[in-house]
């Protein structure tokens, strides 16, 4: 079966799950992990640490990859995985229950909404979208065919960080009018490859998929795709959808009204495409909020708690700092003094899981519109330092104001057979 009779026949007669509409508490639950290169690893620890969900599955596009980490995890865990090159065989699957997507960006959008066509419930790492039109058509086909999808924010897992936001909206540190979001992570000089023929263990067509084709270069294959942009998002749509995601729940915004963005290369001079320094400021006319986003590399100061990766939220009493996934502090008054602090573990796959089996979205804490929003955030900021100028948005229609081009950065192009429906035709 093609790619277009089996996204014909899900369209007629939508795949279930092996055992019904809903998995009891001792019914094992089997995933596929999809991109096991980096961050699948993680997701792989994440599913085999919990009761009955079994990794069943490996799908990497790089067979030798896909090979080598089934090898690892068995030596690790103790019972094979099968290894798939295509990710439509898993789709066919029945006896799959959920897949993790670990891809390239450029891929996440089209999978989850495939997998959701077949009857699978998704854990899909941030950012969910490559662009912002994607997001619509993930939160449609989720809602279409019932499915569970969780966006890979971290964060929202953490009981500590969830009495964080219950203490911003009851006043802890007064009205809260201003957020920093702090995306500090050491990334090194990247050495320049040339187009080449790739490896056999690689089907390029479909590393490629749905994205821009290039010719093959290890400037982009594997991990260094996130600092090109017809693949990746560049610092903000990678390490920082976590702290934008984090800046919208505590502010209680989504989209912001305007927009101005600035950075660039000024370290390395290096291939890479996206900026090394970005900072971006957002105002949200309509909730009286304000944002400042702040990318940078290499040696740094902490700010957000002692953290390289956290926000800073400002109230009319004092300021919290939140650090990383787990940890949040309040301090008071002009001088700072300490205030309620707390720390706790995030449990984001199990919530999913938990999710998975009670089929309830009001379940989740990191539904797909969080992967709309948190990562479409990125993808405005972005827009607003390629077109180099400040852009009045709007939230309500999702585009920008009087600026054809920037409009023209928030979605995609496609290749035939990887196509992105929109939300209608999902």
């Amino acid at each position: 079966m093609d790619r277009r009779q089996f996204l014909a026949a899900s369209a007629a007669a939508p795949v279930v799950l092996r055992t019904g509409t809903t998995l009891g508490a001792n019914d094992t639950i089997r995933v596929a992990v999809l991109g096991v290169n980096g961050r699948g690893g993680d997701h792989c620890a994440g599913f085999e640490a919990l009761t009955n969900v079994r990794v069943a599955t490996f799908v990497d596009p790089d067979l030798e990859v896909a090979n080598r980490r089934a090898r690892e995890f068995e030596a690790k865990f103790g019972h094979p995985v099968h290894v798939v090159q295509d990710m439509r065989r898993v789709f066919d699957d029945r006896s799959i229950d959920v897949v993790s997507i670990a891809t390239p960006n450029h891929w996440h959008a089209l999978a989850t909404v495939w997998a959701c066509q077949a009857g699978k419930d998704v854990y899909v790492e941030k950012p969910g979208t490559h662009s912002l039109a994607q997001g619509r058509s993930m939160i449609a086909a989720a809602k279409k065919y019932k499915r569970i999808v969780q966006h890979g924010v971290q964060l929202r897992s953490s009981e500590a960080i969830q009495e964080a936001v219950r203490k911003l909206r009851e006043g802890v540190i007064g009205d809260v009018y201003m957020a920093r979001a702090t995306i500090f992570k050491r990334r090194p000089r990247l050495q320049n490859f040339p187009n080449e023929e790739p490896p056999k263990t690689l089907d390029y067509n479909l590393w490629v998929g749905p994205g821009k084709w290039r010719p093959y270069s290890k400037n982009h294959v594997h991990y260094n795709w996130h600092w090109t942009w017809d693949f990746g998002n560049g610092e903000i749509g990678n390490q920082g959808v976590h702290e934008l995601d984090m800046l919208q729940w505590g502010l209680g915004v989504k989209f912001p009204t305007q927009v101005a963005s600035m950075g660039g290369k000024f370290l390395w001079h290096d291939r890479r495409e996206t900026p090394e320094v970005l900072t971006a400021l957002c105002e949200f006319e309509r909730e009286k909020k304000y944002a400042e986003i702040a990318v940078r590399f290499w040696c740094t100061n902490t700010e957000a708690g002692d953290s390289d990766n956290g926000n800073l939220f400002y109230g009319s009493e004092g300021y919290m700092a939140v650090s990383g996934y787990s940890k949040y502090a309040v301090f008071l008054g002009p001088k700072g003094t300490p205030g309620p602090t707390a720390s706790a573990p995030t449990k984001h796959f199990e919530n999913f899981i938990l999710a998975v089996r009670s089929r309830k979205v009001e379940d989740q804490n990191g539904p797909v519109e969080t992967a709309h929003y948190s990562s479409g955030l990125a993808h405005i900021a972005n827009a607003a330092f390629r077109r180099g100028t400040v852009l009045q948005f709007d939230p309500g229609a999702e585009r920008f104001v009087g600026d054809e081009q920037a409009n023209g950065l928030l979605a995609d192009t496609y290749r035939d057979g990887f196509v992105v429906p929109p939300p209608e035709k999902v």
